[in-house]
Formats: structure tokens, C-alpha cells, sequence
């Protein structure tokens, strides 16, 4: 049987090995979804319901479908006056097991204006993470950072400029956090400047045969790091150069986009990576259930 492209995350994974360590192997069930690579993974067998416990079934699940797709999508359109809060924010954490990895992290994103001097963008998608947990995802000091916020489920995907020079890898963290536990993490972010600390950059995800088979930690460059108050969600984002070279002084995407700047990331333009980036897969987790409006670049 051929895959279905619709098919979720839900996904049992196969062991696969990590330049940092070696992640716990994570199973959802039905072996459906997506591998390391993106490529469709064949359906499993699934049991047959009897007619009556079908049409229930299917009752429920328009119920809920119902209810979750209006509640989704008054987050999505940013009507907050509106919207159910508590609703709205548990619809949006719910997104990761319920979206198609393409339109979480479609295999090209366009990046009208995203480059330096307002220069169009177009990136690749080369890589696509097992979903997993966060132990061995992260750095230890951000993992501890992040902690409070708990970790229901991390996505994450490796893409490539055009000219193939420049990996990003951009990540989203489905925490475990209520509305008020974001709250404090986004202030801590803010008043602490974490995002800025090279300490507290995410790891990349490297996959060999790929152009991201030599983006490893010492390759990290520049990067981005957004804590969602709407929405139990980190989206962050790291980028490097394609060919391995190390990066003795990587700098936060803020200062890397700044007009004037002058480190080797800055005029290579990996901070325009990292931050087009991150903000195009955020704008595409706002837009999955219904249209949004978007705020220019």
C-alpha cells in the first residue's frame, strides 16, 4: 500500500543514530506518518470497527472536530476578545498529533524579503526529525531553562538555502505549560535576554547524505528562540554553513539582522536564515486549520 500523505505525526520511529546521543525510541500505536528523511511510511493494519460502534465513533469524533476546529481557529485569526482562552490554547498544543508534517514543515518555505537587504529566500526542506521527546534534544543548561514548561512532544526539521551553503534546523516544543506558565517563561526570556545567551542555543539536527550532514554543535552560528503566550509552544531555529566549518563566535539572529553588522554570521546572512525561518513555520502553525492574517516582514 502506497503512504497517504495526509497521515500525522503519529508515528512509531526506528532507532536512528544522533551525534549527540542516542534517543529512546518513542511509539504512538499505528506505524503511519513520516521517517527521519520526511518520506511516507506505509499504514499499518488497522482493527475493524462493527457498523454501530463505527457510526458512534464517528459522531464523537465530528463532535469534537466541531468544537476543536472553532475553538482553533479564533486562535488563528488572533481574535482574543473572543475566543475561548483556556479552549484555544489547549486546541493549539493538541496541533502537533493532529497536522500533516507538511504543513507543519512543508518541504519549501518562501521567504519574500527575508533575506538581508530584503532579498527573497527559498528554503529546502532536507530533514525531518522523529518526533521525540526533549531529553537529549537540547543543551543541558536550556534544557533546564525550559523545564518549568515541561515537554509534551518536539518536532523538528533541517532545511537548506537555494544555493545549498547555508542548514537551519527549526524546532517547535509542545510544552506541558498552562497559559500562566508561558507567561513567566516568555517574561524570564525577556528580562533575562536569554534568547541572546550562546549558552541557551537549541542543537541542530544533522542527517547524513543530506547538506546538513556535517551541521553539528560546533557549526551553530546563528539563532532564534520565541516562547508563544497564546499557545503552549517554543519555536526556535539555528543556523550554520553547509560545508562543516566550525563557528568560534555564533551570534543571536537579533544582532546577526541588524543593519551594520559585521561578524562572519551577520554578512553571511545566517541570522536572516534562522529568524525568516523561525517566523514563516510559526505562521504556518497559525494558519493550519483556517486563514490568518499576516504581518509583514
Amino acid at each position: 500500500m502506497s503512504p497517504d500523505p495526509s497521515r500525522s505525526w503519529s508515528a512509531s520511529a526506528a532507532p536512528t543514530a544522533d551525534p549527540y546521543t542516542r534517543r529512546p525510541v518513542v511509539g504512538f500505536g499505528e506505524p503511519e506518518g513520516y521517517d527521519e528523511r520526511g518520506r511516507g511510511r506505509a499504514l499499518g493494519a488497522r482493527a475493524r470497527l462493527r457498523p454501530r460502534s463505527a457510526a458512534v465513533a464517528a459522531c464523537v469524533v465530528l463532535g469534537f472536530g466541531l468544537i476543536g476546529g472553532a475553538v482553533t481557529g479564533s486562535w488563528l485569526t488572533g481574535d482574543s476578545a473572543e475566543a475561548d482562552t483556556a479552549g484555544t490554547f489547549a486546541a493549539a498544543g493538541a496541533l502537533w498529533h493532529s497536522v500533516p508534517v507538511d504543513q507543519l514543515f512543508p518541504p519549501t518555505v518562501a521567504g519574500r524579503g527575508a533575506g538581508p537587504g530584503g532579498a527573497d529566500r527559498t528554503w529546502t526542506r532536507v530533514a525531518v526529525a522523529p518526533d521525540s521527546g526533549c531529553e537529549d534534544a537540547f543543551d543541558p543548561l536550556l534544557r533546564e531553562v525550559l523545564a518549568p514548561a515541561g515537554c509534551a512532544r518536539l518536532l523538528r526539521a533541517t532545511y537548506t538555502d537555494a544555493t545549498q551553503s547555508h542548514v537551519t534546523t527549526v524546532g517547535l516544543l509542545f510544552t506541558k505549560a498552562d497559559a500562566a506558565a508561558m507567561d513567566a517563561l516568555d517574561r524570564r526570556f525577556e528580562k533575562e535576554r536569554l534568547e541572546r545567551r550562546a549558552d541557551l542555543m537549541p542543537r541542530p539536527y544533522p542527517d547524513e547524505g543530506t547538506a546538513a550532514a556535517h551541521f553539528g554543535a560546533r557549526q551553530r552560528a546563528s539563532w532564534t528562540v520565541s516562547v508563544l503566550t497564546d499557545a503552549p509552544v517554543v519555536v526556535y531555529a539555528v543556523s550554520g554553513w553547509a560545508d562543516g566549518r566550525a563557528v568560534d563566535d555564533p551570534q543571536p539572529a537579533a544582532d546577526a539582522v541588524r543593519p551594520g553588522a559585521t561578524t562572519a554570521p551577520a554578512q553571511a546572512g545566517l541570522g536572516h536564515e534562522a529568524q525568516g525561518l523561525a517566523d514563516r513555520i510559526e505562521r504556518g502553525l497559525r494558519r493550519t486549520v483556517g486563514p490568518a492574517p499576516e504581518k509583514t516582514s
